[in-house]
């Protein structure tokens, strides 16, 4: 078990996450509070991951608000709780949870990028407070063996560097978050 907390720059929020690594694989449970964008906002969350860190299912409820839960074959076909299949997320292999640095340790751990190599992918971008769900292309490039990773939204224009440490968890995410000593 494995328990990190962030907090947010630039703006109010912190995070509570514990990880588990059980026989299937990895577990996320996470309690974010924060205010972005005007607005203030309590979720929980739980990413599940097989133990090549793909991703298996995700769940987030707003305290207050609403619940999404997905649940993913690990081969870009996605499908609600209830079984229904989400036909506009297929090709997606990740999640993003945008009040959490967490769920960029699913690509960054489960590529193992050589320095200097890029990676492209679909993503399931959860929007927060809202739960709107986006299909967004994004791209790790590992700038430094295991420390640095180049993290671009080539959907919205986005990028920046992250500091990692060598469990692929964020050290520092720049201008949003960065981790409390453990």
């Amino acid at each position: 078990m494995r328990i990190v907390r962030w907090a947010a720059e630039g703006h109010n929020g912190l995070e509570h996450l514990v990880v588990n690594e059980t026989k299937g694989g990895i577990v996320a449970d996470g309690v974010v509070i924060g205010d972005r964008f005007g607005r203030k906002y309590g979720i929980r969350y739980t990413v599940q991951a097989d133990r090549d860190w793909v991703v298996t299912g995700a769940s987030v409820e707003v305290l207050g608000g609403g619940r999404v839960a997905l649940l993913s074959n690990r081969q870009g076909n996605w499908s609600d709780a209830d079984g229904t299949p989400l036909g506009r997320l297929t090709g997606c292999v990740d999640v993003d949870i945008s009040a959490t640095p967490f769920t960029n340790t699913l690509p960054i751990s489960r590529l193992q990028l050589s320095p200097g190599a890029r990676e492209v992918l679909k993503v399931v971008y959860i929007r927060i407070p809202e739960l709107r769900l986006d299909v967004v292309e994004q791209a790790y490039t590992c700038l430094e063996s295991a420390a640095k990773y180049r993290h671009e939204g080539l959907t919205s224009g986005f990028e920046t560097v992250l500091d990692v440490d060598e469990d692929g968890l964020v050290v520092r995410y720049p201008s949003l978050f960065v981790r409390m000593p453990e």
